[in-house]
């Protein structure tokens, strides 16, 4: 498996490419959008796992435990780090 560090690392590059600026200069993305894209589906392969392991180490931040698809696409995850 890949390591953890180094899917975050991918992890906060695609959230940079497919979110925007809020208005605290934070960059979010909705999981939906996160979850439907195709470069992601192919990096990732087990996405929540990912955005689980980025929330603990306080990279992102997200409302709620766990993201399932459909339920939560509109739950912004946001970056706390660049």
């Amino acid at each position: 498996t890949m390591n953890v560090e180094h899917e975050i690392s991918l992890l906060v590059e695609e959230i940079n490419r497919l979110g925007t600026r809020n208005a605290d200069g934070q960059v979010s993305v909705k999981f939906g959008v996160l979850f439907a894209d195709e470069k992601c589906a192919n990096l990732f392969e087990a996405l929540v796992g990912t955005l689980k392991a980025a929330k603990r180490r306080k990279i992102v931040t997200y409302q709620g435990e766990l993201l399932l698809q459909g339920v939560h696409d509109n739950v912004d995850i946001v970056l706390l780090q660049d």
